[in-house]
């Protein structure tokens, strides 16, 4: 039987508003060992942002990192499923636009978060990809 993105999915994601700035972004990621938050405005999903987006987007661009938002780097209006939707529809989108996650959204609202890593451990526990997905986060 074919698995659900609920199923699959990381629950409660972190997300930040789009005012907030890239540092406290980064606070938020590094407390929760993730690399990525979701923006979201009055509870509505409006972006994702990635450490690769702090990164490329502020700090190599120079930016003050106190002073930019997030709303400045982050990519808006990211592409989503919904926890009913099947793993093979995820696992198509990631492909299909070559990123690595994905919001999980019902009714605009994100509800969790699906990503290579998750399918990996889910699919194959023994693939390279999902052991070192498993790993607790560098500090």
């Amino acid at each position: 039987m074919a698995q659900i993105v609920g199923e699959v999915m990381t629950p409660a994601p972190v997300a930040v508003p789009p005012e907030a700035s890239l540092v406290h972004a980064a606070v938020q990621m590094r407390e929760h060992g993730i690399g990525d938050v979701l923006v979201a405005e009055e509870g509505r999903l409006v972006g994702l942002l990635t450490d690769r987006d702090i990164v490329v987007r502020g700090v190599a661009l120079g930016r003050d990192m106190a002073a930019t938002t997030v709303r400045e780097v982050c990519s808006a209006d990211p592409v989503t499923v919904s926890p009913g939707d099947d793993a093979e529809t995820a696992e198509r989108l990631l492909r299909e636009h070559a990123i690595r996650r994905l919001p999980v959204v019902q009714d605009g609202r994100a509800v969790g978060a699906i990503s290579l890593g998750d399918l990996a451990i889910e699919r194959d526990s023994r693939s390279a990809l999902a052991d070192i997905s498993a790993k607790p986060p560098n500090t």
